[in-house]
């Protein structure tokens, strides 16, 4: 773990629970491609930087969730490197109290502040074409998160951040957190038809062909509706639409899968209301959804 992985002349991927990306900016200088998940991921990163005797000049955050921020706020202050972060995700990473408060709907509790959710908060700007190296292009990747970017740099490496996840991820979580449903279907369908030397996704390996794993991801969305859909074929409110589809992946609840998957079903549901799909109505108070008839 923590093992720096080179893939051209100039970009590499540090391994790890979420990957790092970095790139050589010339022969002393390097950026950050997010920055991990805690503290001591970013004390893992600067004995790299430092054994290489590379100065961080700046980290370009993929999107704020906590495993891709984690290390900012410590390799900030050991090396004054700037931070950019996209649009929202910017007042995210300053603010991270948000991203708890968001995934609960309120005042997290102490049950959801935790680093896996909370990460230090650090000092980003707003991320922009005005900030980036030369030859560095931004890839809007929404839908996972917010305005979630990806980064191709110029040697044609894609660091493709959360927009899809490995098989066996799913295959174990089945349900992979998503803000909006219908963004990151066309991301994934963009994506699809991306091609480059080598693509270095978050949770997945590097591979030079990332079709396929794009469309299972999208297969595995649709499954995901469609057993939504199986589930309100009578009215039914949301702790019981959440429950059955726990009991029918074979999920286990806690506090930290409840907002996560419950803050992503939330998603699909508005996705089909939109669509025409589902309903609700009000019975004694309480709401329940239902397939439109």
């Amino acid at each position: 773990m923590y093992e720096l992985i080179q893939v051209s002349d100039k970009s590499y991927y540090i391994e790890s629970p979420t990957k790092i990306g970095l790139v050589r900016l010339n022969d002393t200088d390097v950026c950050l491609i997010d920055s991990g998940n805690n503290r001591d991921a970013g004390k893992k990163i600067k004995r790299i930087l430092d054994q290489n005797g590379w100065n961080l000049k700046t980290i370009y955050n993929t999107h704020s969730n906590a495993d891709h921020i984690g290390g900012n706020k410590y390799l900030q202050e050991q090396t004054g490197c700037s931070i950019y972060a996209p649009d929202i995700n910017c007042c995210f990473t300053n603010h991270t109290i948000l991203s708890p408060a968001f995934l609960y709907g309120g005042y997290p509790c102490k049950d959801l502040r935790h680093k896996f959710l909370l990460a230090q908060e650090s000092r980003s700007g707003r991320l922009s074409t005005d900030v980036l190296p030369e030859g560095f292009e931004i890839i809007g990747l929404s839908g996972h998160f917010f305005d979630m970017a990806g980064y191709r740099t110029p040697d044609d490496v894609v660091y493709l951040a959360d927009c899809l996840l490995s098989r066996n991820t799913l295959e174990k979580y089945q349900i992979g957190f998503l803000y909006d449903v219908q963004a990151y279907l066309d991301t994934l369908e963009k994506v699809k038809t991306m091609k480059a030397k080598i693509f270095i996704p978050s949770h997945a390996e590097a591979c030079e062909d990332i079709a396929k794993l794009a469309q299972y991801n999208i297969d595995k969305v649709l499954e995901t509706a469609d057993k939504i859909m199986d589930i309100l074929s009578s009215p039914v409110c949301f702790e019981e639409l959440l429950k059955k589809l726990f009991d029918e992946y074979g999920l286990v609840m806690n506090f930290e899968q409840n907002v996560l998957v419950g803050s992503t079903v939330r998603s699909y549901l508005a996705w089909l209301k939109d669509m025409g799909k589902l309903t609700v109505s009000f019975e004694d108070n309480m709401m329940k959804w239902s397939v439109c008839l």
